[in-house]
């Protein structure tokens, strides 16, 4: 009798032994298993990762203050739209549009088209930030911009979990953001045109090695091609900045496909 029991307890606990197995062996998405915390330490990784891209995007906020400069905004003003818009190519566009009388519902119809590729870039975040609390995730959203987007998916992917990596990056952006403003707008009358000192190509250069930073291999080329490719058409046939969020469609409606298929 005690054999058996003995026979019993053995052979229960080599199923525990092997279901437990079987759960350590199960494939994990990284996306799903890797728990996200916010503290300090990603904050300060995340401020820390986006110095080198701030200083970049510090000289596309002096071409802007330079260009608000001479349309007629102040110093306080053009501080003020960097503090609390915090969207480069929006601001820029939004400048270029000004007029007397201001265009309100060409301003606002032009920035919402360029600014749709947020949603975009939020919903590729979900999977790592919809863990966290909404007062953690909606500030963090409200400092999104393109680069710090791009370094905190790299973070995330990597396997880190520091969910305030992209708060802390969107202060690195925010400070450089609103500091060159105040530099271009006071140096507006003196600097002339910024893109002949080249300041039009710095952006692109910073875009360039963050979307290095993005490959994943020969499945990530697909998905690009088409991009570019509806990017380039929509540019040609569409007035505006509408072939930024169709590419970006594009490029997601064929993920989808790929992956459902």
């Amino acid at each position: 009798m005690e054999h058996q029991l003995s026979g019993e307890s053995s052979r229960e606990s080599d199923v525990t032994d092997g279901e437990r197995s079987e759960e350590s062996a199960e494939p994990t998405r990284g996306s799903e298993r890797e728990p996200v915390t916010f503290g300090l330490s990603g904050l300060r990784a995340g401020f820390l990762t986006c110095v080198p891209i701030a200083l970049g995007v510090g000289g596309y906020g002096v071409a802007f203050g330079v260009l608000a400069s001479q349309v007629g905004l102040s110093v306080a003003e053009a501080t003020l739209m960097s503090a609390t818009v915090f969207a480069g190519a929006a601001q820029i566009i939004a400048v270029e549009l000004w007029t007397e009388p201001i265009p309100i519902a060409a301003l606002v119809v032009t920035t919402f088209a360029v600014n749709l590729r947020y949603s975009l870039m939020g919903a590729a975040l979900e999977p790592w930030l919809g863990r966290l609390s909404p007062t953690k995730i909606y500030s963090s959203l409200c400092l999104m911009a393109d680069e710090n987007w791009a370094l905190t998916m790299r973070d995330f992917r990597a396997g880190n979990g520091r969910g305030a990596f992209l708060l802390g990056s969107g202060i690195a952006l925010w400070l450089f953001w609103v500091a060159s403003t105040i530099l271009g707008t006071v140096a507006g009358g003196s600097v002339g045109d910024p893109n002949r000192y080249g300041v039009d190509f710095i952006l692109v250069a910073v875009f360039v090695a963050l979307v290095a930073e993005l490959w994943d291999g020969r499945s990530t080329l697909a998905p690009w091609v088409v991009a570019l490719a509806t990017s380039v058409v929509a540019a040609e046939l569409l007035s505006g900045q509408w072939y930024i969020l169709l590419g970006g469609l594009t490029a997601a409606l064929l993920e989808v496909i790929r992956h459902d298929g």
